[in-house]
């Protein structure tokens, strides 16, 4: 008997297919008759927390088989789906409802501002508010001043944020004539630090011993200063012209690098940086491999960013200031360099998040206690160094 070939692949599709849709139901049925307990240790959960699944189950009937990552970027309600197998090995789907919210004050910082009698601006700007979430929080005064009359005003600085977390911090205005005149202070009058004293208390096998520098130091006599026993040092590349304007190039960079390089002294380099957002932070890694081409880079690149008390005029929160770090780092490292971030310890710790990473960290005092990870330590910026004598210099201590 001759079998019709195509009947029969006919007849084995529909076989398949009723298995198939039997299956399909069966697996249904298990699904809706099977045994689900899932208990939950908490429905809320901080925005930018890092969660997945498993950390917000207390106990569950069976084994996870997928354990997705909560998405924590947005604040209200969420539904977040996952598989587990119960202890009948019945893969059940479930979803549990989540909430994210946001509990955290922005950060205000108190200070002593100077004014001229009659200004315009707008004083609630010149002070650091933010906000862990909100790249806006509502930052005002709160107390009376008058910006035409002189006098000191003792008022408070408030910053509230969307969900209502709100703080604040004393606030002294001082409203003054305008200076009729300048004042030259002598190089020589100031305090500072000895770099031989450094070397005597900070130097061992562990530690090398360095400067970073811009072109406030003027002329330098790198053989003197390498002779002065100075082992590395970071040089400013250049700085941003304010938010999303050019790249200004460091008047004597060149000039500097290329002097520490004849004598052989490892070089960094850092870019003050004007970024808000992580293209902005990309550009500006780009632009510096352009700048460093010619030369010999042996140490990290360091985006430093520290515009606090214009903070407000930079639409960021916290949590995009390690974002935009982070993506200046990913071009830096594609392109066979190290990155490092610069900031002052206050910083590093209170508004920058989730700073797993080595850091430069300034701290101005004999012996730190940064909390974190640091590769370098900037302790003072009254150093004086053999080689420099126009200017004082920052004096840092680089871990080996």
């Amino acid at each position: 008997m001759k079998i019709d070939k195509k009947r029969l692949i006919i007849v084995i599709v529909l076989f398949f297919v009723a298995i198939s849709a039997t299956l399909s139901v069966v697996r249904e049925y298990r699904q809706k008759t099977a045994v689900k307990i899932v208990s939950l240790k908490t429905k809320t959960v901080e925005v930018y927390e890092d969660v997945k699944v498993s950390d917000l189950i207390s106990f569950i009937n069976g084994d996870l088989v997928t354990n997705p990552k909560v998405d924590t970027t947005t604040l209200g309600k969420k539904e977040v789906s996952f598989e587990y197998k119960n202890y009948d090995n019945i893969k059940i789907d479930y979803s549990i409802e989540i909430n994210v919210v946001d509990k955290t004050k922005p950060v205000v910082i108190g200070r002593t501002i100077n004014v001229v009698k009659g200004t315009d601006e707008d004083v609630s700007k010149l002070v650091f508010c933010g906000d862990n979430y909100d790249r806006n929080p509502k930052c005002y005064i709160k107390g009376k001043y008058d910006l035409n009359k002189t006098g000191t005003y003792n008022v408070s600085f408030i910053g509230e944020d969307s969900s209502n977390n709100k703080s604040s911090a004393n606030l002294t205005i001082i409203v003054r004539e305008k200076s009729s005149g300048s004042s030259n202070t002598n190089i020589d009058d100031l305090e500072s630090t000895s770099f031989d004293d450094v070397i005597e208390k900070y130097k061992n096998k562990d530690t090398k011993i360095g400067i970073d520098i811009s072109h406030w130091q003027g002329d330098i006599n790198y053989k003197k200063a390498k002779k002065a026993g100075v082992e590395f040092v970071y040089i400013r590349v250049g700085r941003g012209n304010g938010v999303g304007a050019e790249y200004v190039l460091d008047d004597r960079f060149v000039e500097y690098i290329k002097g520490f390089n004849k004598v052989k002294i490892p070089v960094g380099v850092y870019y003050y940086s004007n970024a808000n957002s992580k293209k902005d932070a990309e550009d500006e890694a780009k632009w510096i491999l352009k700048q460093i081409k010619k030369y010999d880079v042996d140490l990290e690149i360091v985006f430093d960013w520290e515009n606090w008390n214009y903070f407000q005029e930079y639409d960021l929160n916290f949590h995009d200031l390690t974002e935009m770090y982070k993506a200046f780092e990913k071009v830096i490292e594609k392109n066979n360099h190290k990155a490092l971030l610069y900031g002052s310890k206050y910083y590093l710790e209170e508004i920058f998040t989730d700073v797993d990473f080595p850091v430069w960290v300034a701290h101005y005092t004999e012996n730190t206690n940064y909390s974190g990870k640091y590769k370098v330590w900037q302790l003072c910026s009254n150093g004086r160094v053999d080689g420099i004598d126009d200017n004082l210099v920052d004096i840092d201590i680089m871990k080996k």
